[in-house]
């Protein structure tokens, strides 16, 4: 169901609507919610609307996407800073963890550099963490508890719209250069993992003792997300009829997602969770939609239920 509200934002009415009334949902005539053509978003949900939901994907990122940044006032852990906060992990790793993330971070977070700049060290920084995982000989058991006492939460709003897509049987592909393991335990515990969900991301490789032994396939990192095997696989073919699609996500690398699929109506929906004076006017040039420090995927559920005919109660 669209929604019909009155918009509050006076320098936003006078830049696309006079009257200052229009048909759209409601959560995006919030403060934190930026649109470079907010006419391009009210036209492309209201097409997926009119096309129902067999004509829907969605493709997200997980870290800082689907998860939170914050919670409560403190920093969440990634995928690879569950393993560094951990008391499993042996101090050897943690302290080596913490200076390729010191050296690595700011330059995947320097908007200066290019991303052809910046993917070599992606490259150097995933192959030397994933070195350093092997050395600690984890097992299956440690995953799921290292997760349970972990700081790594799904966002507000993220069960919901988990549940409602599985409902629909919309197909929900995660994306994600963090660790597959890890996300799959995340899900589990906080939320439920679904026949019309896939993973795809950096998976672990155990040994028949259950011991990692090192990672599967090639490395996923944040610039690489339209080289990896999905891309050549049949996924995206096999949903061609799905061309509709949701983006989900919190880096520039996450726009790749979905490079060889089959599209009609794409809105890319990004989260800004940091740097948002330095960030904000790119991100704005980049997705169609931005929703800034906001831990909840209320924005995200708003749009869905504009899609789905969904009530906004519920």
């Amino acid at each position: 169901m669209v929604l019909r509200y009155i918009c509050r934002r006076s320098n936003f009415c006078k830049q696309v609507m006079p009257s200052c009334t229009f048909n759209m949902v409601e959560e995006l005539s919030k403060s934190h919610v930026y649109m470079k053509d907010p006419e391009f978003v009210k036209k492309t949900i209201q097409q997926m609307t009119n096309d129902g939901h067999e004509k829907l994907q969605v493709v997200a990122d997980f870290d800082r996407t689907l998860s939170k940044f914050t919670n409560k006032g403190k920093v969440c852990s990634t995928c690879h800073n569950v393993l560094e906060e951990s008391k499993v992990m042996p101090d050897f790793y943690k302290e080596k963890a913490k200076v390729l993330r010191d050296t690595y971070y700011p330059i995947e977070m320097n908007h200066d550099l290019t991303i052809q700049e910046k993917t070599p060290k992606m490259i150097e920084w995933y192959q030397k963490s994933h070195e350093l995982f092997t050395q600690c000989q984890l097992t299956k058991t440690d995953i799921e508890h290292i997760v349970r006492d972990s700081s790594a939460f799904l966002r507000d709003g993220c069960q919901w719209f988990i549940d409602h897509l599985h409902k629909l049987e919309i197909p929900l592909l995660i994306f994600s250069a963090g660790i597959g393991d890890i996300i799959e335990e995340v899900i589990k515990q906080q939320s439920h993992m679904y026949e019309n969900m896939k993973i795809v991301s950096n998976y672990m490789n155990f040994d028949n003792a259950g011991k990692m032994i090192g990672f599967k396939g090639d490395i996923i990192h944040i610039y690489n997300k339209n080289e990896n095997a999905i891309h050549s696989s049949d996924y995206f073919e096999r949903l061609n009829h799905r061309d509709n699609i949701l983006l989900l996500g919190d880096s520039l690398g996450d726009l790749h997602m979905v490079e060889g699929a089959e599209v009609t109506n794409l809105l890319k929906i990004g989260f800004l969770n940091q740097k948002v004076k330095e960030s904000l006017d790119l991100y704005k040039e980049k997705f169609d939609v931005v929703i800034v420090e906001d831990e909840s995927l209320d924005v995200v559920n708003g749009i869905t239920k504009a899609i789905l005919n969904i009530p906004s109660q519920q």
